[in-house]
């Protein structure tokens, strides 16, 4: 029995000093906080976050561990809404990743997260492939390139929050406003700027002046 209390008090800990990180690293950036800084954060000792994770490169890549299984069970959950959902990367990142989306946007600004940014790709090319099925024209972009492109434009709207949510006049982190966001993305996906005849005359072109 005190083996299992013992047990339970660890995770208990771990998760703490898990979330604790989180919050330091998504105020202060990676540089900035330090294991004794999340240590106090986490009411812990600095020997116990060390115990737990060894590092604070350790303990980062803990938190992205953490936030790519909350991104899978998003992705692989069943939404009322998947269209919806898909075409509005606030509420994807909200549905995701909620409280720790100063994490996120910190962490993408620094050039970390990679695992987090790999597995968004992912799903993008899932996705892409049910669009491409249905596709009557085949795509000249490889379904990697397109997904990893697509991803970091999606994320570009969270990284960007306060400069979109003042040009749109509304949070388009609140209701009202993911409303519009996904209004606007869905008008752009569904009237697209260049006819096939015009893409592919571009297309010649770039091919061209592509470098040898």
């Amino acid at each position: 029995m005190a083996s299992i209390e013992a047990d339970l008090e660890d995770l208990t800990a771990r998760a703490r000093i898990r979330e604790a990180a989180l919050r330091q690293f998504g105020e202060l950036g990676f540089e900035r906080a330090t294991i004794r800084g999340i240590a106090e954060a986490a009411r812990v000792s600095s020997g116990l976050v060390r115990h737990h994770f060894g590092s604070k490169e350790a303990l980062r890549e803990a938190c992205d561990e953490f936030l790519v299984k909350l991104l899978r069970r998003v992705s692989d959950a069943t939404f009322d809404d998947p269209m919806l959902t898909r075409s509005n990367p606030v509420a994807m990142s909200q549905a995701v990743f909620g409280p720790y989306q100063p994490y996120l946007v910190r962490a993408l600004v620094e050039g970390r997260a990679e695992p987090l940014f790999d597995e968004m790709v992912r799903a993008g090319e899932q996705w892409l492939a049910e669009i491409d099925a249905e596709r009557a024209d085949p795509p000249f972009a490889d379904r990697k390139a397109r997904a990893t492109v697509s991803t970091a434009m999606a994320l570009a709207v969270t990284v960007l929050h306060r400069h979109v949510s003042r040009s749109l006049g509304v949070d388009v982190a609140s209701p009202e406003g993911a409303h519009l966001l996904a209004t606007v993305i869905l008008d752009l996906h569904s009237h697209p700027a260049l006819s096939p005849e015009r893409a592919a005359s571009m297309r010649e072109a770039l091919e061209r002046i592509r470098p040898s």
